[in-house]
């Protein structure tokens, strides 16, 4: 028997849709599948940069971008497994895989033959008659192997590839040290005492997160965003909420194996060789030459426009915090652990909005068909869910996903409760991307998943969503409709893979459908009567959304400044990162009690690859586009006004990078974006009139 014939990963996937066979999978595959793409890869690599032929755009460009086809199913699959649900083999697959991959890479986009044929396509490009998405795959192509190191020397590419083996390793490990530290947490309740002050919703979470983790007869908050946050919202008990908030914040940071603290050390070390490598004084000046902002400069200066208003506004919440303690006869200092606390009771009080009276209007299933049916009314989608197909958790949810003239679009995986196995946060990734340069030019239709991380509620029960859990479920799947809507010839400028303060435009908006009055009159509806959700609560539920936004923006943006700042280092040798936050956030005059939404030891956007390096600021360029982008549907008068709805989709949501971002946004809204729309959306400046 061969490999090819043992290992299921290697056989044909005759499977609905062609998704992943995986039931029959086993981390064993992996390794040997994965020796044998890299392989098949590099030969194909080495035959084109060999042709005899002088280079043309279908020789070089168009066959680059369909080489390494088993090797991208492969990464799919195996890297959509060790976010979503991971085991300690995975795990030790993932840390073997990690350099050898990273090599790979190397040894692609240094490829001196190939690079050489597509170096000279690139000088040549004027006069080649290109189409504009052939163009822009050039030079994207170009670009990618000019950052990889294609135009070093022999002994700075070598030196290269040794410091991108590294960072691989280490990524991995620090993203792994967080999930250790997440899993292993759980704080135990048992008494009423212990319990005091959390609703239903709360305890039902926790009783089931319990069962999950076998602690009989308990409730257990894990470090789930989506059990930590309700949990210092409502918890009566000071000393617990400081026991959860300290364990939260401190995910990273403990001596031992999963101590990641040298880790960041080193990473920033050797990104900053690779930035002097590349001619830059520093990584984020390497990050950011390939971005929509371009400078340290453009990002410095956002940052600025909201971070002196959030101060501004955050210390008038804590004002109201503290008059709040003083009503009750309270005499203490308001501390990261009881901001959520006391800024509930305020909104309860001052907007007669309690989340425990709200979440009944948002089951998860009620906001799924939301996101569902706005996607139908917008782009023509119909999302079919498909219950006989089995992937790779029970909780996981397929549909086939059909367009207005029921052509298949792609297959959409929805996962979207917390579980030991899956790390924090929400995401949204591809099994594979669409394109139309296959083998005979055949269609490859997208396979797409969005992961959350909601509390599960209890057998026979809804899960229920706060607002902000369902806003996230409609960014994510934002995100989802980027990746399943793209409609492009070439992998490289499929869906997402956009500028990375792109991406975020996408999810981000369609974040605002949620809001609509119609919206949520047909879709939050109360889970026991069926009722919609009252106009008036609607109305009291966005006033004191806007009540503690400077305690969000803060949170925020101090995050961006600390990644902004600790890439700007010049120094060879990386800080001492718990050092360097601290002196940090008192040079930008972080204000007490509210904490940052990550701290370094535990940040993986910046620090468990590098997509999000000296780039979390990418959030707010993204909602400047994203505030002023909506106004396009509020000028028409109608959230689903056809034409505007069908720019969106052409230029926004299914043109990938096929265009330049800046141009592809021109071209839906008419006009550049203005930062008053975003600044209005999160009141920090006052409404018109």
């Amino acid at each position: 028997m061969t490999l090819a014939t043992s290992n299921p990963l290697l056989q044909p996937w005759n499977t609905p849709y062609g998704l992943p066979p995986f039931a029959d999978i086993a981390p064993a595959h992996f390794k040997p599948a994965f020796d044998q793409a890299l392989k098949e890869q590099l030969a194909e690599v080495d035959a084109i940069g060999a042709s005899p032929q002088p280079p043309s755009f279908d020789n070089t460009l168009a066959a680059f971008d369909r080489s390494g086809r088993l090797l991208a199913r492969l990464d799919g699959l195996f890297y959509n497994l060790t976010s979503s649900e991971t085991s300690p083999a995975l795990q030790a697959v993932e840390r073997e895989l990690a350099p050898l991959m990273a090599a790979h890479s190397s040894a692609i986009y240094m490829h001196a033959g190939l690079f050489k044929r597509i170096d000279t396509l690139h000088a040549e490009r004027a006069a080649l008659g290109l189409t504009p998405e052939q163009l822009r795959l050039l030079e994207r192509v170009h670009l990618d192997f000019v950052r990889a190191g294609a135009k070093l020397a022999p002994t700075a590419q070598a030196r290269y590839a040794q410091i991108m083996e590294r960072l691989a390793e280490l990524t991995t490990r620090f993203a792994q040290n967080v999930l250790a530290d997440e899993a292993s947490y759980q704080l135990v309740l048992r008494t009423p005492d212990e319990l005091a002050g959390l609703p239903d919703f709360v305890c039902a979470a926790a009783r089931q997160a319990a069962v999950e983790r076998g602690v009989g007869d308990a409730c257990v908050i894990t470090l789930s965003r989506s059990h930590i946050v309700p949990f210092l919202t409502f918890s009566d008990r000071r000393d617990l909420r400081e026991q959860a908030w300290r364990a939260w914040t401190t995910r990273g940071e403990h001596a031992g194996e999963h101590d990641n603290r040298e880790i960041a050390r080193e990473i920033l070390t050797l990104r900053n060789e690779q930035a002097r490598l590349h001619g830059h004084s520093c990584y984020a000046d390497y990050a950011l030459a390939d971005t929509m902002a371009g400078s340290r400069a453009a990002v410095t200066d956002l940052l600025t426009q909201v971070w002196g208003p959030a101060k501004a506004r955050a210390a008038q919440e804590r004002d109201a915090l503290q008059a709040l303690l003083l009503s009750r006869g309270e005499d203490l200092q308001i501390e990261a652990w009881d901001w959520r606390y006391y800024a509930e009771k305020v909104r309860q009080l001052r907007y007669d909005v309690d989340e425990a009276a709200v979440k009944p209007y948002f089951p998860l299933a009620g906001m799924v068909e939301a996101a569902f049916d706005c996607a139908q009314r917008l782009f023509g989608l119909r999302f079919i869910e498909q219950p006989r197909i089995k992937v790779y958790h029970p909780d996981v949810k397929v549909y086939e996903v059909r367009g207005a003239d029921d052509v298949l679009i792609g297959v959409f995986l929805h996962d979207n409760f917390a579980r030991p196995s899956k790390r924090s946060g929400a995401w949204m990734s591809s099994y594979r991307m669409q394109s139309r340069n296959g083998e005979g030019d055949e269609v490859v239709t997208p396979v797409i998943v969005n992961n959350n991380n909601f509390a599960k509620g209890a057998p026979g029960e809804p899960t229920l969503l706060s607002f902000d859990d369902a806003s996230t479920l409609f960014h994510e799947f934002g995100h989802g409709l980027h990746g399943l809507l793209s409609s492009v010839t070439y992998e490289r400028l499929s869906g997402t893979n956009v500028l990375r303060d792109f991406v975020e435009l996408p999810s981000q908006l369609f974040e605002h459908w949620l809001e609509e009055p119609e919206v949520l009159a047909r879709h939050a509806r109360h889970y026991q009567t069926g009722e919609p959700i009252p106009d008036e609560m609607v109305q009291r539920l966005k006033a004191a959304r806007r009540f503690n936004q400077g305690f969000e923006t803060v949170r925020y943006a101090a995050s961006a400044l600390l990644d902004m700042a600790v890439h700007s280092l010049s120094y060879e040798e990386g800080p001492d990162i718990g050092v360097f936050e601290s002196a940090e956030l008192e040079r930008i005059g972080m204000p007490a009690g509210i904490g940052v939404n990550h701290r370094l030891p535990h940040f993986q956007h910046v620090f468990a690859g590098s997509s999000y390096a000296a780039g979390y600021y990418v959030y707010l360029w993204a909602e400047v586009l994203d505030a002023d982008g909506f106004e396009a549907f509020v000028e028409a008068g109608n959230p689903f006004d056809a034409s505007v709805a069908q720019r969106l989709h052409r230029f926004i949501y299914s043109s990938g990078n096929s265009l330049e971002p800046s141009q592809a946004y021109r071209a839906f809204r008419g006009r550049a974006a203005t930062v008053t729309p975003m600044l209005r959306q999160r009141g920090l400046v006052e409404e018109a009139g």
